[in-house]
């Protein structure tokens, strides 16, 4: 391996070609494909020797050198500058290429703390984080925040609210709400405002326990279940089978199955780990398809990767998956197998009110399934009541006839 620059400057060891040897055996290692690390060595060659005839020390290689080099036309080649870019990160992780030097800007500068305060203080998974940060970034750039935070008042903060609800579904506004509500009160709390100009965000209505969840009966899950069997003659098959059965069974969420690692599967005692909101970890009996389905895709599927995370992305770079996203995929592609995919927006969801659905119709209560699910509230927990049809008919009171009125 290539020694790492001094800071003072480049050394003799400081060879574009060596480190370029170690970037190929970095996407090898990731289980990039042979024909992607050929094309990416063919087009980084090119721009290596172009350093080296420029007199160019490898400390000042960066994204700069990569727009200089690809202003020639004649230079470019489809997908360049992607490699090229990759390339220089690869040199900037393995100490070659300093940091970036710029600063960030006072905007970047609040949003970070914003982010740190939801992570640190509020205690916010990284998903969740995931969706607050780019609703206050945009309000950040909207407002020209932090330096015109005096200007700031609530007619401006209601009108970003109204300009960015035009259109958008409620599950939007409410996130924006949300953000908008959350993040002002930060800023007031941090100095950046002189006044709390969250009660200036306007409220949006939301009736509590109003929705019907989506949810399949017994038979249909096991009709899903069985459709997705058939479909394991790949590695994406098999990993994605064992995804589904933990939705199924176990009602996991979708950022609890991404977090699962090695660890959390304890083989001897019959149990997974599952890290819950709120940074809780809990205990759950590992039901026996799921643990085998579990143990084929780490014999046959998975193959090597120095993640710990169970699951890994079936295209390189092979990392454990990154976005609840990628489990909604798996859900709507096996609804999908099993013609049973409803209208609307799908996501693994729809097994976790599936599996209260059928506990609650064989009699288990609210707080036993508040427990199951690892609900904080059983408030949550009394959605599922309203699935009870048969049971609501017979406390429904009767509409009025005419006479009745009468």
């Amino acid at each position: 391996m290539p020694k790492q620059c001094s800071p003072l400057g480049p050394t003799v060891a400081d060879d574009l070609d060596a480190h370029l040897v170690e970037f190929l055996m970095t996407l090898a290692r990731t289980r990039y494909a042979g024909k992607t690390q050929h094309d990416k060595d063919r087009l980084i060659a090119p721009f290596i020797r172009w350093v080296r005839e420029s007199g160019i020390a490898v400390a000042d290689v960066n994204e700069s050198k990569v727009e200089a080099f690809l202003a020639c036309p004649m230079r470019r080649r489809y997908g360049q500058r992607s490699a090229l870019r990759q390339f220089v990160e690869h040199l900037r992780h393995a100490g070659a290429v300093p940091p970036p030097a710029s600063e960030p800007s006072p905007a970047e500068l609040l949003v970070s703390s914003y982010v740190e305060h939801l992570r640190d203080r509020q205690g916010l998974s990284p998903y969740s984080i995931a969706v607050y940060a780019p609703f206050a970034r945009a309000f950040v750039a909207a407002q020209g925040l932090p330096q015109k935070a005096a200007a700031l008042g609530a007619e401006a903060v209601s009108r970003h609210q109204l300009d960015h609800s035009r259109n958008r579904s409620s599950s939007f506004v409410r996130l924006l709400a949300a953000t908008l509500r959350s993040f002002l009160r930060f800023c007031f709390l941090n100095g950046t405002t002189a006044a709390d100009l969250s009660t200036a965000v306007q409220p949006v209505r939301r009736w509590q326990l109003a929705a019907i969840p989506r949810f399949l009966t017994g038979e249909e899950v096991e009709q899903v279940v069985a459709a997705a069997s058939t479909d394991r003659c790949t590695a994406c098959g098999v990993r994605d089978f064992a995804i589904l059965l933990l939705l199924a069974r176990l009602g996991l969420r979708a950022s609890e199955i991404l977090t699962l690692e090695f660890d959390d599967i304890r083989w001897e005692v019959g149990e997974i780990v599952v890290r819950s909101k709120g940074g809780l970890r809990d205990h759950l009996p590992l039901p026996h398809d799921v643990g085998r389905a579990i143990a084929v895709y780490l014999r046959t599927a998975r193959g090597s990767s120095r993640s710990r995370r169970l699951f890994l992305r079936h295209i390189a770079p092979h990392v454990g998956l990154s976005q609840p996203s990628m489990v909604s995929k798996v859900a709507r592609e096996a609804l999908h197998r099993a013609g049973l995919l409803p209208a609307g927006r799908v996501g693994g969801h729809i097994f976790r009110h599936s599996l209260a659905t059928r506990m609650l119709q064989r009699g288990a209560s609210l707080p036993e399934i508040s427990q199951v699910l690892r609900h904080r509230s059983t408030t949550t927990t009394q959605l599922y009541a309203k699935v009870q049809f048969e049971a609501l008919r017979a406390v429904a009171l009767p509409w009025p006839t005419v006479e009745v009125l009468r």
